[in-house]
């Protein structure tokens, strides 16, 4: 009698020792925003209903415009606040979300993934009829951005541009080291909650 209350114990801190052991990590997070690989833009990442949606957020050389797109009526359009990363579902089981990519340079879009690597880079993977794959890594420069509250109502929002307290970074864009000082100031106006963009806020629902 007087041995059990020990061995109680013991029991108690092996199934607690245990039970933080099998706890699973947390998972990692794609959010924010992402320095593409040669350097002229900033893709900001941020989950609207329930999937991630990413769009230009800053760009080296302001006033860039979608003149490759496949539709004429959007050459037009203004690359900043551009979908680039379309309707990124979590895959089960692993960090890592597909959907599609944009790639303004050719107006074509591709079946993609992304995928985390640590917390400060996010490696993306594009295909075309799941081959000819290619892909870049991309570098943090701000985030995580918590799940926009607009989210559920962002179908159908008739404003490019959401208020700074919704969704927007908290924290000043850091540039990786090796780039140009110039490239921390611009001009560029701050693309806010993308969960309210009109071209994201139109498919994501």
């Amino acid at each position: 009698m007087l041995h059990r209350p020990r061995n109680v114990m013991r029991t108690f801190i092996i199934l607690g020792v245990f039970a933080t052991s099998a706890a699973p990590a947390l998972a990692a997070d794609p959010s924010g925003d992402w320095l593409v690989a040669d350097g002229v833009a900033h893709i900001r990442v941020a989950e609207c209903s329930g999937n991630m949606w990413g769009v230009v957020a800053w760009e080296q050389e302001p006033g860039g415009l979608d003149d490759h797109n496949p539709d004429v009526s959007k050459r037009t359009r203004p690359t900043l606040g551009m979908p680039i990363l379309i309707n990124m579902k979590k895959k089960a089981g692993v960090d890592q979300w597909a959907g599609e990519v944009y790639n303004a340079k050719d107006g074509k879009t591709y079946s993609s993934t992304i995928k985390p690597i640590g917390s400060d880079k996010l490696e993306i993977q594009g295909c075309v009829l799941g081959f000819l794959c290619g892909g870049e890594t991309w570098t943090r420069v701000a985030g995580p951005i918590p799940p926009s509250p607009a989210a559920s109502v962002a179908k159908g929002a008739k404003t490019a541009v959401a208020p700074k307290t919704t969704g927007a970074m908290t924290a000043p864009a850091k540039m990786p080291a090796g780039q140009k000082q110039a490239a921390t100031t611009t001009t560029t106006p701050d693309v806010g909650d993308i969960c309210l963009i009109p071209d994201v806020a139109r498919l994501a629902h």
